[in-house]
């Protein structure tokens, strides 16, 4: 019951436009990478897949900022079923990598944002390595780009009420790791791939 209002209200709220431009929804695991700039983005994407997509598909998200209160404590465990990784302080137990990697596991999906942390520039900010690390010990799972365009104007970095607006999510054509490409060719390629969705 949870899950189907969160997906309702969501999809109000965002005025989402869904658009699948160089795939189509599949059950098969894969990884959305998106832009990332508002706190709805993970919540958005993964309302606007199928729900038997959805129900296969894990958000990744900050761990201190969905532990913070009871409610997004809530969402996180029991709603969203998101791997929550810690993005400020790293370590060898407790590595974002590895937990990605696990609750990727042999059937499930992740939505993930390679920039890190929301952006409030116009440019999204060079990719982070995890992508390129996912891609290379996971070459069976399809990377899929995404681009979210206006949720940053519907809940702004710091706001907590969103303002109704119409956005859009667009799902692109998956890319992998090619035989011998480097991390920096790989990231750029990717970012290039979300950046072309607006053209298309």
């Amino acid at each position: 019951m949870t899950r189907t209002l969160l997906v309702v209200l969501s999809k109000l709220v965002s005025g989402a436009n869904i658009r699948w431009v160089g795939c189509a929804p599949d059950v098969r695991q894969r990884i959305y990478f998106a832009n990332h700039t508002s706190n709805l983005d993970a919540l958005v994407i993964w309302a606007s897949l199928p729900s038997l997509v959805r129900e296969l598909t894990r958000p990744v998200a900050a761990r201190d900022y969905w532990i913070k209160d009871p409610l997004r404590r809530h969402l996180a465990n029991k709603v969203l079923h998101a791997v929550l990784i810690e993005r400020k302080k790293p370590t060898v137990h407790d590595n974002p990598l590895a937990d990605m990697l696990a609750a990727l596991g042999d059937r499930h999906s992740l939505i993930i944002f390679p920039e890190g942390g929301r952006q409030t520039a116009t440019e999204m900010m060079p990719f982070k390595a995890g992508l390129f690390h996912l891609a290379k010990d996971r070459p069976d799972v399809e990377f899929v780009p995404v681009l979210i365009d206006n949720l940053n104007r519907i809940l702004p970095k710091g706001e907590f009420l969103p303002v109704p607006l119409l956005s859009s999510v667009s799902f692109g054509a998956p890319i992998k790791l090619e035989a011998g490409e480097e991390k920096t060719r790989f990231l750029e390629r990717a970012q290039a791939a979300v950046k072309a969705l607006r053209q298309s």
